[in-house]
């Protein structure tokens, strides 16, 4: 039966390539990415609540505000041990479960500013399709079709046929998973210690919506970006 899910939103403190980017203002926006992301997902259909997770401040203070007229928004301090560029994911993951008081979870990230409520809501309505055909999750990904070389075999490693330099819509397609959606059930997390099950449905998202920021660079082009969208 389809219900509401729970939307899993970390950010931590000390981003080691792009200081405070998480918070700072982006494209002329007060509350930079995190104050994006959260106004997005409160305009999310199906999302029962959605738990900022982070041991930065500066979202903290941002999220309990934020919560004082969205009454969808926890906001909840994670320790620091879990905080750490050094963290097992694993770990991560088999906290979030403990936090989350639904029964299936969204996991994504601030850093994913082009993935917005429409690619959520429509994420949303595919897993529960998905569910019934047999899939037992979600995750997004970008589909990547052009050469790829492997430098130890010095040969394509997505050719299909036999000529040496195909066309590119003839080698065969590969994914880069974005993280920007995750969806599975509070169980899998439980029994399955990760954020998937066996059987995930894969997502394809255009370039823009996987748009990951990562590095100055990347926050810098995402800025020019959101602007000439908006």
């Amino acid at each position: 039966m389809k219900t509401e899910l729970s939307v899993f939103l970390p950010t931590r403190k000390g981003s080691e390539r792009v200081p405070n980017k998480n918070t700072k203002d982006f494209a002329g926006i007060k509350n930079g990415l995190l104050g994006i992301k959260l106004n997005q997902l409160n305009r999310t259909p199906g999302v029962g609540e959605i738990v900022l997770s982070s041991n930065d401040p500066n979202s903290l203070e941002i999220g309990t505000l934020l919560a004082q007229t969205e009454n969808r928004i926890k906001v909840i301090e994670r320790p620091d041990n879990l905080a750490l560029s050094s963290t097992s994911l694993i770990d991560l993951v088999k906290y979030v479960p403990s936090i989350c008081s639904l029964n299936h979870i969204l996991w994504t990230h601030v850093t994913s500013p082009f993935c917005d409520e429409l690619a959520y809501e429509l994420a949303i309505k595919i897993y529960w399709q998905e569910l019934e055909k047999g899939s037992d999750s979600l995750m997004s990904g970008k589909r990547f079709q052009n050469f790829l070389w492997d430098n130890q075999k010095h040969d394509l490693v997505n050719r299909v046929n036999h000529e040496k330099w195909p066309r590119t819509q003839d080698l065969a397609p590969w994914f880069e998973i974005n993280s920007a959606v995750f969806i599975a059930s509070k169980e899998i997390y439980q029994t399955h210690k990760d954020r998937i099950g066996q059987r995930p449905f894969l997502l394809e998202q255009s370039t823009l919506q996987s748009f990951d920021i990562d590095w100055p660079d990347d926050f810098k082009m995402a800025e020019f970006l959101y602007k000439e969208r908006v």
